[in-house]
């Protein structure tokens, strides 16, 4: 048998809090023990250029924000790392989410090939069009797509480690949405034998694994519920004028009242919600522009601050309940929820959610040795443990790719 791997994962999710980093130790047999964690956080101005960038960022902001994050996430790896009492050359690899700052898992529909400039010809000089790409529009340029920055060789430089990184690109490529990918090892670390299990991150978006009781791979449902704490996050940054980024402990909402008619048609005519899996969701759809929109309703309807704060916060829970409601109870009655992400500590958040799903028990990841902010960091190092081996770590039913891949690009040191 051969020794356990020490690896390092890196996350940072929609929000853009920061860098979650996380030291594990895993076994050959799917073991694993944490052995040190830290939250980077960004620095405000960081943090907004990476808002900003992700809303309408040009391609010179992009190019340098790359390495500017891929710098900040070599840190985040060398400072969990000397937290764990180790130096970097004990540490066999890392794995880096990155930063999402573009996420289009339904690409641009009926988009001629030749908005994009091709010229199709007979012509032996002529640049041509593939026939697959005419023929079959959804393999063109054009279609799905996802961009995640924080430049990879440059945490390997600057760590002396190999890194994997660009983990999502892969299963694009083999016709998925490149999200989820957190089921893999959710399968590996919370698969039960007799219990139907859900593991529900919430992060800036919020995403559920469902795990049926004995499951095999192929059995997994995963999707993005819709929101996290993206829209309350942004909301109440509005609210204090940039001085606060996130409704901590739930505050605001828990001072507010739900107003249940609004909720209702946000509920009813987000077309996101009703979409059967699978299916991933991004800032692209959740983020400035639906929060700001939420924002002059609330406003028009006479709410005050802390009621859309609390009505956002109840949009976030009855969407994960009514997700399990209309595509995992068919299948299989949940029987225990594990809670992870940013949004376990939202208390208000939380208690929404426990009222939306009783009788159903809700854990949290911390519960088994995991502490929630972790989750993600340490799915990452379990994915870059999978790659190094040449193991496929997505699974279709997931991500909707074609079959399974590995995923991730390496960049050995």
């Amino acid at each position: 048998m051969s020794k356990p791997r020490l690896i390092v994962g890196l996350m940072s999710g929609t929000s853009a809090d920061g860098v979650d980093a996380c030291l594990v130790e895993v076994t050959e047999t799917d073991k694993v023990k944490l052995l040190a964690f830290e939250t980077y956080p960004y620095p405000i101005p960081i943090k907004n250029q990476i808002l900003e960038t992700s809303d309408h960022g040009r391609v010179d902001q992009i190019c340098r924000l790359n390495f500017l994050l891929g710098r900040l996430f070599g840190e985040a790896a060398l400072g969990v790392i000397a937290k764990a009492g180790l130096k970097p050359s004990r540490v066999d690899l890392i794995g880096s989410h990155g930063q999402t700052i573009h996420h289009l898992p339904y690409g641009m529909r009926n988009v001629p090939i030749s908005d994009f400039g091709f010229r199709i010809s007979d012509s032996k000089s002529a640049i041509a069009t593939p026939q697959s790409a005419i023929h079959n529009p959804q393999s063109a340029i054009g279609d799905r797509s996802t961009l995640q920055i924080g430049e990879p060789a440059v945490i390997a430089e600057l760590t002396g480690i190999t890194t994997i990184a660009d983990f999502r690109v892969r299963d694009i490529a083999a016709g998925g949405q490149g999200a989820p990918l957190v089921p893999y090892p959710d399968y590996l670390l919370f698969r039960h034998p007799t219990k139907t299990r859900a593991v529900q991150n919430i992060g800036g978006i919020a995403n559920v694994t469902f795990l049926p009781a004995a499951a095999e791979v192929e059995d997994v449902i995963a999707f993005d519920t819709g929101p996290g704490n993206m829209v309350i996050d942004r909301l109440v940054n509005l609210f204090t004028n940039g001085s606060r980024q996130y409704d901590e402990g739930g505050q605001m909402a828990r001072a507010g009242q739900v107003d249940e008619n609004w909720l209702h048609d946000l509920i009813r005519n987000c077309s996101y919600f009703n979409q059967p899996p699978p299916k991933s969701t991004g800032r692209e759809e959740f983020g400035t522009n639906f929060s700001e929109r939420l924002l002059q309703e609330g406003k028009q309807q006479g709410l005050s601050p802390n009621d859309i704060v609390a009505t956002a916060t109840a949009l976030t829970a009855k969407s994960m309940a009514d997700a399990y409601s209309r595509f995992l109870s068919p299948k299989s009655q949940v029987q225990e929820v594990i809670l992870s992400g940013g949004g376990a500590r939202n208390t208000t958040l939380v208690s929404m959610l426990k009222d939306y799903l009783q009788p159903i028990p809700i854990l949290t990841s911390g519960d088994f040795g995991i502490p929630s902010d972790a989750k993600e960091a340490v799915a990452f190092a379990i994915l870059a443990r999978e790659t190094a081996l040449g193991r496929p770590g997505n699974i279709p039913s997931a991500t909707g790719a074609k079959k399974r891949v590995v995923l991730g690009k390496i960049v050995p040191t």
